[in-house]
């Protein structure tokens, strides 16, 4: 959950003199950027660099958003979200503004520079693997903060944005306003995805598909043994809330979510499609240790989920954030909505 090594330049997507809000495109590139700002801020903050000397303002500004507020860690006062308000210039006001959020709430991932690791992050990414993200006080302050705006503005209004650690942070906190049926929009750059080891070593595509298939029967029996025949409530609440999904095949974070949802439809193409379901949204860790108040985060119903097929020259990029605003992206999309009766 690294953070690219160059983001602190300042070429984000410039071509973007006029932002379409009805284009899925410029969207992406400009939540992307806004992420991009939580960075740079936090390694203003570092290098003590204010008023003229910020390198962060540019990456809101040049999209007619203010800061409306940051977000700090309470333990080691690190910037790790903001809050943006888009102030469109009365000439800009034209027809895809209503399409425009007012607010965007934006969370960085983990920085790791040799001068710069954070500590308290390597700290959330552990428990994000032990599924106790939920229980950290950076994320409790980020859900009471993002609370607080839908009763402010309304969740039309506001858009969710992150990437790696804190595209975690924004999905657990969507999944979260999900259950109590505020659905908001969401962009979710590299979001981690917690697989088995075995999965991730395995490159013959039939064998891993087969894996998958016997691991879904297990876990389904587990399931009905532990819960019985319960419903499916929490999926079918979850259902309507469809993220947006920004993932890279080169990038082992998060590559695991494409098979996560095709092997949805494989269980369905076998005719075991009530297994796949079971499967889908059930964790054996967390059946035979009773751990039910955490459902691990990748446990997802719907998303909209977009691919880079661009090719990735190492990790670092294929996990970094500045790839989502290049506007020569070969992209593959797909919406995968849970159906559930």
């Amino acid at each position: 959950m690294a953070l690219e090594k160059d983001i602190f330049s300042l070429s984000g997507p410039l071509h973007l003199t006029t932002v379409d809000w009805n284009n899925e495109h410029h969207c992406r590139s400009v939540a992307a950027s806004l992420v991009n700002g939580v960075y740079v801020s936090e390694r203003d903050r570092q290098e003590n660099r204010k008023g003229p000397q910020s390198l962060a303002p540019p990456w809101w500004e040049f999209f007619h958003f203010q800061l409306l507020r940051q977000l700090m860690d309470n333990v080691d006062f690190s910037i790790f979200g903001a809050i943006y308000e888009f102030k469109p210039l009365a000439s800009n006001c034209h027809l895809s503004v209503r399409e425009a959020p007012r607010y965007v709430i934006a969370f960085r991932g983990t920085t790791i520079q040799p001068h710069s690791c954070i500590q308290e992050d390597l700290k959330l990414g552990f428990l994000f693997t032990v599924n106790e993200l939920h229980g950290t006080s950076r994320f409790e302050f980020a859900m009471q903060t993002i609370k607080n705006m839908v009763v402010l503005s309304g969740a039309l209004n506001i858009w969710l944005a992150g990437h790696s650690l804190g595209s975690a942070m924004a999905m657990l906190a969507g999944k979260n306003m999900a259950k109590t049926g505020v659905f908001l929009q969401a962009f979710l750059f590299n979001p981690p995805f917690l697989s088995d080891p075995i999965e991730r070593i395995i490159n013959d595509k039939k064998l891993k598909q087969n894996i998958r298939i016997a691991k879904s029967f297990i876990t389904a029996g587990i399931t009905v043994a532990v819960k019985g025949h319960q419903s499916e409530d929490t999926f079918v609440v979850l259902s309507e809330w469809v993220p947006c999904l920004f993932i890279n095949p080169a990038d082992d974070i998060c590559s695991e979510y494409f098979d996560y949802f095709e092997h949805r439809k494989e269980m369905e193409e076998i005719g075991a499609r009530r297994i796949g379901r079971l499967a889908t949204q059930n964790s054996i860790g967390n059946l035979l240790f009773g751990k039910n108040d955490s459902e691990p985060l990748h446990l997802l119903p719907s998303a909209n989920l977009t691919i880079n097929l661009n090719p990735s020259q190492d990790l670092t990029r294929a996990h970094g954030i500045r790839q989502w605003w290049r506007p020569d992206l070969h992209l593959h999309c797909k919406l995968y909505q849970y159906r559930w009766k």
